[in-house]
């Protein structure tokens, strides 16, 4: 057997479907059946169940996939390592950044990034955690940009910074008058959340879970933008938290209504992750240390208590 047939194995055990997978693969769907078939009738059993729809792996055929992504994977290691002796450092490189990252921190280092590494292609896409996790596994991403820890065996992590939640008060608000809050003084049923799928949202939610209050808004509104959360609390419509990087674009004005927590100051945990394999690693290094190189003027906080982002029940 081949890496290119074990390659195709994983195609349709992802798309459940000989067609699309053939697609994925840049083949003609009579090649990549024929291939792995040959597999099939090499090891004389058979992968896939085809008289169900969609297709489904067999029991022996799960085994061989799992067996398979190994192979793979340390198979690319191959390329890498010979890239890295040549000092090479280029090619396709997929990159995913959650919402509440991607707008604040692409623009810091993207530009440092492109020019020092011209010969790497980077693509870049805006997924939440979720989506991101699956992903790396499933090998469409290369890396990530998330808040941690995940507490994902099949997922490295490297710590890029700590960035604190900030609270947006508007002016009138009961606590208004301080210079810095406490959690103690947030009350979540007048707090401005992001919708469900946002892992900063799950954040503030764990921040504030010892508190059980009811909501008695008329209203309830969960937005994925934080200029919008913003806009609502100027109307008097509740507060919000915001990430520390996000509060340094906003007006002078704006800036007035921010309130920084006491320390240890609540924040999340921003780090680079990949999956175990570590594929590209050399690609993986040169992003951490741009990465770090731009963030270090921006972002020092080192007194604070980290914040899971993965909600608890």
């Amino acid at each position: 057997m081949t890496i290119t047939q074990l390659q195709y194995v994983l195609a349709v055990a992802e798309h459940k479907n000989f067609t699309l997978a053939a697609e994925k693969c840049f083949v003609t769907q009579p090649t990549l059946s024929m291939q792995i078939q040959k597999i099939e009738e090499e090891l004389n059993i058979l992968i896939f169940d085809r008289s169900k729809k969609p297709i489904q792996l067999t029991d022996i055929g799960q085994k061989i996939v799992n067996q398979a992504k190994n192979i793979v994977n340390e198979a690319g290691k191959i390329k890498d390592i010979v890239e890295y002796q040549k000092g090479f450092i280029g090619g396709e490189f997929r990159l995913g950044i959650i919402p509440t990252i991607m707008p604040t921190l692409l623009p810091m280092f993207l530009n440092n990034f492109i020019k020092k590494y011209p010969k790497i292609k980077l693509i870049i896409e805006e997924l939440n955690t979720d989506e991101i996790i699956l992903r790396l596994k499933n090998g469409h991403l290369d890396a990530a940009i998330a808040a941690t820890p995940l507490e994902d065996d099949k997922i490295k992590e490297i710590v890029l910074y700590f960035e604190p939640f900030v609270a947006y008060i508007p002016d009138n608000h009961a606590i208004s008058n301080k210079n810095e809050i406490e959690i103690s003084d947030l009350n979540l049923s007048d707090i401005l959340l992001l919708q469900d799928g946002h892992c900063f949202r799950d954040g503030i939610l764990n921040l504030c879970k010892n508190q059980n209050a009811v909501s008695e808004n008329n209203f309830q509104l969960e937005s994925g933008s934080f200029e919008t959360l913003i806009k609502l609390a100027d109307e008097g419509l509740g507060t919000t938290l915001l990430p520390y990087l996000h509060t340094l674009d906003l007006k002078e004005k704006d800036k007035l209504k921010l309130r920084h927590f006491k320390e240890p100051k609540p924040a999340r945990e921003v780090s680079l992750i990949y999956p175990k394999s570590e594929l590209k690693i050399h690609i993986i290094d040169a992003l951490r240390n741009t990465i770090s190189g731009v963030v270090k003027g921006a972002i020092t906080f080192q007194n604070v208590q980290i914040v899971s982002p993965i909600q608890k029940k």
